[in-house]
């Protein structure tokens, strides 16, 4: 077990104070800190610290001894590397408007890459690895966001609200298709329009939307949250088409506590907010507005799921419903499909203690009170933004809250059919 040292990472839509403010470090900070980085991913490896102070890469340490620090179960399914990247994101810019390929996806497109020898950090790369990238949000602070496709027939209603005339062929468009077929048309339609073409629609949209917000009729002010975003956008990326496809998808709020699992294909955008996310250990983007960076729109409209569907929020679920009855501390776990990763909270009073033991490596994250882990004689004491590293050789550690209202999130290995899983009760 060891106290693991993240990875800040900076980009220009984070912030200058909510990560700093979590570690109880001086605000503002000095560049915006978009993303603490807790794993063992090539591009910015976390680092264990050892009882003395010295430091070692993560990455360097799993790779010297893999079933020793991962353990058999994982090696087995996912190979020498951790499956897992968990992390702390603090948006206060909306992030690119992105979706992430299936596994197949991942694999056809990181071969064909190599194969076109484009060097892995050229800034036309799509594929970084062959990995897909699921992953799951969990709001600290209210969090905003876009997700996945919103239903054609509601689409229309927001059109038809926002009374554009230059938006007429498009209303008629989706209406005469309401479906996965028709939100393909209009969304490549828009991704794809000419420079002049979009000069001239984007300034008369957003003026519909202006228009919309001062309507005191009710039902026309069904959308107002879809239409804000849209305007917000528009001043951060001015001139973009990721500005009009933002029309097409769920705006969705997180309260502090919830969460928000995005799996391959879905077009999102996190917009403002702080909170833990957890993913398959890879850095496979597809972006399709939003952002400077590169866009492209084929291999995008490759990787995209256009079937509508409202995102569910979910709710963290007690591992152990007895425990709830009877006042002891339980673990409540984010439940998703995928298998390299399961995220868990741990809610602590001062003096509860509760055993964390795991067939596989973990990361414990604490975001509130105060932690103390211990395992084989060894502690590690965690504050806001701490986190502790514990390999598949750490047996029967415990987390003890040392102070009200302590809450730590646990990283560890996902479900795999077929596998036993270490009994925790």
């Amino acid at each position: 077990m060891h106290r693991l040292e993240g990875a800040v990472r900076s980009y220009a839509w984070g912030s200058r104070t909510a990560i700093a403010s979590l570690r109880g470090r001086t605000v503002p900070s000095d560049h915006p800190e978009a993303e603490l980085w807790l794993g063992a991913h090539p591009a910015d490896p976390a680092r264990v610290v050892d009882a003395d102070g010295g430091q070692q890469s993560l990455l360097d340490l799993l790779s010297a001894d893999p079933p020793q620090h991962l353990g058999d179960r994982a090696v087995g399914t996912f190979g020498p590397r951790l499956p897992f990247l968990l992390k702390l994101l603090a948006a206060e810019e909306p992030l690119s408007l992105q979706a992430h390929p299936s596994a197949r996806q991942a694999a056809e497109g990181f071969a064909r890459e190599e194969a076109l020898g484009i060097p892995v950090d050229s800034p036309v790369r799509n594929y970084k690895d062959a990995s897909h990238k699921p992953e799951l949000v969990v709001a600290l602070t209210r969090f905003e966001a876009l997700a996945g496709f919103r239903d054609a027939k509601r689409t229309v209603e927001l059109f038809e609200a926002l009374a554009v005339p230059e938006l007429d062929p498009y209303v008629g468009l989706l209406a005469g298709q309401p479906d996965s077929s028709g939100l393909r048309a209009l969304f490549t339609t828009w991704i794809t329009l000419p420079p002049p073409a979009l000069g001239a629609l984007l300034p008369r949209v957003l003026d519909g939307c202006v228009t919309y917000l001062a309507s005191g009729r009710e039902r026309e002010r069904d959308f107002v949250p879809e239409v804000r975003t849209a305007l917000q956008l528009a001043d951060f990326y001015p001139g973009d088409a990721g500005v009009l496809a933002s029309l097409l998808l769920n705006r969705i709020t997180l309260k502090p506590g919830e969460g928000l699992y995005l799996d391959a294909g879905n077009l999102h955008a996190y917009l403002h907010g702080m909170g833990v996310e957890i993913m398959a250990n890879s850095d496979n983007v597809l972006r399709g507005g939003l952002t400077p960076k590169h866009v492209d729109v084929p291999e995008l409209l490759r990787v995209l799921d256009f079937d509508a569907a409202s995102v569910p929020i979910l709710e963290a679920e007690p591992e152990a419903p007895d425990g709830v009855a009877t006042g002891a501390p339980v673990e409540r776990r984010y439940r998703t499909p995928a298998p390299e990763f399961m995220l868990s909270r741990i809610d602590l009073g001062a003096g509860e203690v509760l055993r964390v033991d795991a067939d596989g490596p973990q990361i414990l994250l604490c975001t509130a009170g105060i932690a103390r882990v211990e395992c084989g004689g060894e502690t590690v004491n965690l504050k806001p933004g701490d986190s502790a590293w514990l390999s598949a050789r750490d047996r029967e550690p415990t987390v003890h809250g040392c102070a009200a209202d302590t809450l730590v999130f646990r990283a560890r290995l996902g479900d795999l059919p077929g596998m036993p899983v270490v009994d925790e009760s």
